[in-house]
C-alpha cells in the first residue's frame, strides 16, 4: 500500500488517507479509460475512488491528487 513505485506518484488502492481532517482510502485506482462516463476529460485520465469513513465517496483525478498530497492537504497515512 501506499505509493506505488512502479508508476511515478500513484497510490494503491488501500491507501490510508486524511483528506482535509477527513480519513479516507483509496477503494479504487480507476486507470485512463476505465469509467463509464460521457465526459471525455474523466474517461480519459487515472483517476482514484475515495471511500470516507463517513460513507462519502468521492473520485479525484490523478494529476489533483498528487498535487493536493504535494501541497499538504492529502496526507498519506500508511506509506
Amino acid at each position: 500500500m501506499g505509493q506505488n513505485n512502479d508508476f511515478k506518484n500513484k497510490w494503491d488502492a488501500g491507501t490510508v488517507i486524511e483528506d482535509m481532517g477527513k480519513i479516507g482510502i483509496i477503494s479504487k485506482v480507476l486507470p485512463y479509460g476505465a469509467m463509464n462516463t460521457e465526459v471525455e476529460a474523466i474517461k480519459w485520465r487515472n483517476n482514484y475512488e475515495i471511500s470516507y469513513i463517513d460513507g462519502d465517496v468521492q473520485v479525484i483525478g490523478e494529476t489533483t491528487f498528487t498535487k493536493l498530497v504535494n501541497r499538504g492537504d492529502i496526507k498519506i497515512l500508511n506509506e
